[in-house]
């Protein structure tokens, strides 16, 4: 439970998460986002004039991502969110909420400033093979978006291969 002193609580768990990075390039790029923890009420949009404290915990000035701790909500089971600082002060959908902040950081635009993106070519059971090397976000969506119109009986994706904490 978060309490009066976030740092306790909330820099251990990402310290943690971020101690089973594979990938130093991701652990720098985090880590020069993250923010001092600062607490924002939210509204929960699935119930009655209802808010929730969110912890703010990342923020990225390039792309706006923004990523907050609830215990309420979605939380305890999905308690990192996809959550903007901004004017609107809604919660989100639950797909905006993951189980872990690393989930919610490759989920987010943050990530995508990383080279780490490739294309998988998934097979009809389910198997994913690269068929590129590590890129820009922008460009292997590109490339990925041309593959599909080339061999459109084909499921081509894009993901990134970086190991941490659970399988990716």
């Amino acid at each position: 439970m978060v309490d009066d002193d976030p740092f306790q609580t909330l820099s251990p768990l990402i310290a943690s998460e971020l101690a089973t990075v594979s990938d130093s390039r991701v652990i720098a790029h985090v880590r020069n986002m993250l923010i001092e923890p600062h607490v924002l009420l939210r509204t929960w949009n699935y119930g009655p004039n209802t808010q929730y404290p969110c912890w703010f915990v990342l923020k990225d000035e390039q792309s706006g991502a923004e990523i907050a701790y609830c215990e309420y909500g979605f939380g305890p089971r999905c308690p990192w969110g996809l959550v903007s600082s901004g004017i609107d002060d809604s919660m989100g959908m639950d797909s905006g909420w993951f189980q872990t902040f690393l989930d919610a950081f490759f989920d987010s635009f943050a990530s995508c400033a990383l080279p780490i993106w490739k294309i998988v070519k998934v097979g009809p059971d389910g198997s994913a093979t690269a068929v590129t090397d590590e890129g820009g976000w922008g460009q292997t969506w590109s490339s990925a978006y041309a593959l599909r119109e080339s061999d459109p009986t084909t499921r081509y994706n894009v993901r990134h291969s970086i190991s941490y904490g659970r399988s990716t």
